[in-house]
């Protein structure tokens, strides 16, 4: 079959603007920038030649003009200007925390155009758009042959409702595809099933590319395609056909040379890394790795270093295409066309990458290095993935955050309680809990459940460390959950399941589960003990996020770790170890067993990986992906354009964005003798702004879903809720590890001024509300890190804030927050709350000129006369264009009706 290897459709007008040489295919004209002798093509990065290709191909002298090709071409220059570019990238990928309240939206907008006058069946994606559920599964059950149906059972009951409201979606809207519960992690999914690398459009070819509504979903960088994660706002404007806009991205280069040790996990590189691109600076910019040690790296290895860019803070960590690439295509049961159309598209295009040639090598921004050789064995927290702890020097790092001794990852555990014992009973048995006690061990995420070799050595450290005697203490939450099927089938081949589930790794479930927060609930023992000794017990997981509050509400210590030290530290117990010089149990027999005696080597790993990881299996597994759940079949949805909203439904409710739209512009507003809501200080997360996990019963969510007759079991995650505006914005700054300088402690409170009061967070806004004042939010640095959440941008919104002031913001909520017409305000450099002499008791008003400008800076007025200078953060011409509109989606539909 013969494809045309070209970028683009040309375009007539713009040829004299852009050296091209077109090249005659049957009866079409096509261009490639790449088989011309342009020198500045050959010097661009990998990655922004997708971009490149993007502009071209989308070219259409109004959302992506000749001047924004010309100015992708010409990077190496524009670069350093702040040049703004749009990217339309070719699809868009979905989990379901995410993704319901991103139907929810175009459901809403779907009425509002009818209200308008509108065609409401305008309202669609125009692009491909896959929607993964994966995030609903709890771990109410564990360590049991039926922890994996029972846990599924459960999921039906408590989200049918949100599973029927999809259902429907995937019926209204059209390029919409659902890969129903129980099927896998959506970037995992992504990553082995559907990931296209090029795109066959009736035989024109061009470069995968995606966002998501997922941070990780940088994950698909490590197979060569351009993709990261925007907020669900973002998402649903993309799918609308709308370009993203962005600044041209700075490209840091980052070589890795040498190979890594026998005993080394990808995990291990992962967190080395995280920690030195965190050290480096990267937010912002595009992460492209290249050097001789990239050869070195497994596909899986690679998508697990791509995986974690959300935690050293790039846009993406990328990959490009090369010889490894096309052999997972293979592995992962692509078909043969599909090889050849990559292969032929990307070595025509000069986008298929050779990483031992330095003569191949681009330009970059800045270029880092990394010897493999030097990885060490590694963990990363107690509570930042990029705090990464030296495997030998884990006991003294956990003594050294109970003194309080390390800053950030402190808990100040006077000296006295710092070796207290808890004792309590589990099935009739004495045990004791004490600081650094291990209580949950998770294999879970798509981080690590992607890549075969840790899977297998977690399987092999079961195997080995069962046949010597070890055991896991059975109070200990232990469970497995892979990120696809694909994981369960090679773990069955190679006879390690029945050791690990001796140990008490049952497969619990299909999807995020203990990563994003639904570790399900702890024995009331251990709770208990934990609570009566106020003790800093300890989660070890494979996974990419361990914020405070994230993992359990009751575990404030929490450690990232490959698959297999999971499994190590669940047989120790404790946190409070050297695997180095203390074994690990005694055996059988009776003798110490060290770590060591039975940890597998990469090359044993690789002949296990090479028996057992084949193509057949990943056929047979996604051959039924969309249709192999019989609960998610006989689900009935709604047959309808609009979706028929139920007043009495506590999880799916008609948003109130656009309740009040008009055609027309609305007035500009100026902040007025604002409140100050919340006082924040540095690394305020969106778990810290809108969490994902359960529903306290003494908060204002639960007050209202009590009131609306659900018992506390039935309320599910706030995650689960997202299509219910009501429990959200009561969600909203909820967390419990929420510190607010009002009031000097962790909790979701703050102070009413100026009556000194007390309060929730959602019920001091209700006051503000009723009082008629704006609210801003004051915060320090990296303020909205973490996940790509739309509902900490929704959440604020609808609480009545209408800027938020900080030291610096996160690429993803900074985004959302304009998206959703939040002000994005950042101090001038070298000030902050501190320095300035803020309270936050204050009144605070801000002038919006009708003339805003992007990056001008604007005088914010305080009630006590004093006054200081704050940057607006409205990065392009665009934003500030969604910003008149109230936000990207209020623009979108006034497009749609014109």
């Amino acid at each position: 079959m013969k494809f045309h290897i070209n970028m683009a459709v040309v375009k007539s007008q713009y040829i004299s603007q852009i050296k091209t040489l077109s090249l005659k295919c049957g009866e079409c004209c096509y261009f490639d920038i790449s088989s011309l002798n342009e020198e500045r093509y050959g010097r661009l990065p990998f990655s922004i030649r997708v971009l490149l290709e993007s502009a071209v191909r989308n070219c259409d002298g109004f959302q992506v003009k000749s001047k924004d090709v010309e100015n992708i071409l010409d990077w190496e220059n524009n670069q350093k200007q702040n040049v703004e570019i749009p990217f339309l990238p070719a699809r868009v990928i979905l989990q379901d925390f995410t993704g319901v309240p991103a139907v929810v939206d175009f459901a809403a907008m779907r009425d509002a155009v009818k209200r308008l006058g509108g065609e409401p069946d305008k309202i669609n994606p125009l692009c491909p758009v896959d929607l993964v559920i994966d995030h609903s599964v709890q771990v109410d059950v564990s360590r049991s042959s039926t922890a994996l149906q029972k846990n599924q059972h459960m999921e039906f009951l408590r989200n049918k409702e949100r599973f029927l409201f999809l259902k429907w979606g995937s019926k209204a809207f059209k390029n919409m595809t659902i890969v129903p519960p129980g099927s896998g992690i959506v970037h995992q999914v992504n990553l082995e099933y559907l990931g296209r690398v090029v795109f066959n459009m009736n035989n024109v070819l061009y470069p995968d590319s995606v966002v998501g509504t997922d941070s990780h979903t940088t994950m698909i960088n490590g197979l060569g395609i351009v993709g990261w994660g925007v907020g669900g706002i973002e998402a649903e404007a993309v799918m609308l056909g709308q370009a993203i806009s962005m600044v041209l991205p700075k490209v840091v280069g980052y070589k890795l040379t040498g190979q890594v040790k026998p005993y080394i996990t990808s995990t291990d590189v992962v967190l080395t890394i995280t920690k030195h691109l965190r050290q480096v600076g990267v937010v912002g910019k595009f992460v492209e790795f290249f050097g001789p040690g990239v050869s070195h790296l497994s596909i899986a290895d690679r998508a697990t270093i791509a995986n974690m860019c959300p935690e050293y803070g790039a846009t993406i960590g990328f990959f490009p295409v090369d010889e490894k690439s096309l052999m997972y295509l293979r592995q992962t049961g692509r078909p043969d066309e599909t090889l050849e159309c990559v292969e032929s598209y990307l070595k025509a295009t000069k986008m298929f990458r050779d990483y031992s040639d330095p003569d191949n090598d681009p330009v970059f921004s800045e270029v880092v290095v990394l010897d493999l050789s030097t990885v060490t064995p590694s963990l990363s927290g107690p509570k930042r993935p990029h705090d990464r702890v030296s495997l030998s020097n884990m006991k003294q790092d956990f003594i050294d955050c109970l003194n309080n001794r390390v800053g950030f990852k402190g808990f100040g555990i006077p000296g006295e309680k710092q070796s207290v014992e808890i004792p309590f009973t589990f099935d009739g048995n004495e045990y004791k809990l004490s600081h650094g006690s291990v209580v949950i061990a998770a294999i879970t995420s798509c981080t690590n459940t992607s890549n075969p070799s840790v899977m297998l050595g977690a399987g092999m450290v079961a195997k080995k460390a069962v046949e010597l005697g070890l055991e896991v203490k059975p109070y200990v939450k232990t469970s497995l959950s892979p990120g696809s099927g694909v994981v369960t089938y090679y773990l069955r081949e190679s006879g390690v399941i029945p050791s690990l589930e001796k140990l008490g790794f049952h497969i619990v479930g299909y999807g995020c589960m203990t990563c994003i927060g639904n570790s399900g609930p702890l024995s009331d023992p251990v709770a208990e003990a934990i609570e009566k000794g106020d003790l800093v017990a300890a989660g070890i997981l494979s996974g990419n996020r361990n914020f405070e509050g994230r993992i359990h509400p009751l575990i404030r210590a929490n450690y990232l770790a490959s698959p297999p030290l999971v499994v190590a530290y669940a047989i120790a117990g404790t946190t409070l170890i050297d695997f180095e010089k203390e074994p690990l149990g005694i055996s059988k027999d009776g003798k110490e067993v060290f770590l060591s005696d039975i940890w597998p080597t990469r090359e044993e790993l690789q002949v296990v990986e090479r028996q057992y990881v084949i193509p057949a299996m990943f056929k047979e597994v996604y051959a039924k992906v969309t249709t192999g759940n019989p609960r998610w079949n006989s689900l009935e949805a709604p047959d309808s354009l609009l979706y028929p909203w139920d007043p009495k439904s506590t999880y799916i409710k008609h948003p109130p964005f656009f309740e009040t739209m008009e055609k027309e512009l609305p007035a500009r507003e100026s902040i007025k003798d604002a409140a100050i809501l919340l006082n924040l200080g540095d690394s305020v997360t969106t778990d810290h702004i809108s969490p994902a996990g359960s529903i306290a019963r003494a908060s204002p969510a639960a007050r209202y879903l009590a009131a609306n007759g659900l018992a506390p079991l039935e309320f599910n995650s706030y995650g689960s809720r997202r299509g219910n505006d009501a429990v959200m914005t009561r969600g909203t700054f909820a967390n419990i590890r929420l510190v607010n300088k009002f009031i000097g402690k962790a909790a979701p409170k703050t102070v009413h001024f100026p009556s000194g009061d007390t309060m929730d967070v959602f019920d001091a806004s209700e006051r503000y509300r009723e009082e008629k004042r704006q609210l801003i939010v004051l915060a320090g640095k990296d303020y909205g890190s973490g996940s790509s959440r739309d509902w900490a941008a929704k959440g604020p919104w609808m609480l009545g804030i209408k800027a938020v002031i900080t030291e610096s913001f996160e690429r993803i909520h900074r985004s959302n927050l304009v998206g959703m017409g939040i002000i994005p305000l950042e101090y001038l450099p070298g000030q902050n709350a501190e320095s300035l002499g803020l309270t936050g008791k204050e009144s605070y008003s801000i002038e919006i000129p009708d003339d805003l400008k992007t990056g001008q800076i604007l005088n914010v007025e305080l009630s006590d006369g004093r006054s200081f200078q704050a940057k607006v953060r409205f990065d392009t011409d665009v934003e500030l264009m969604y910003f008149k509109h109230g936000g990207i989606l209020n623009y979108m539909i006034r497009s749609m009706l014109q």
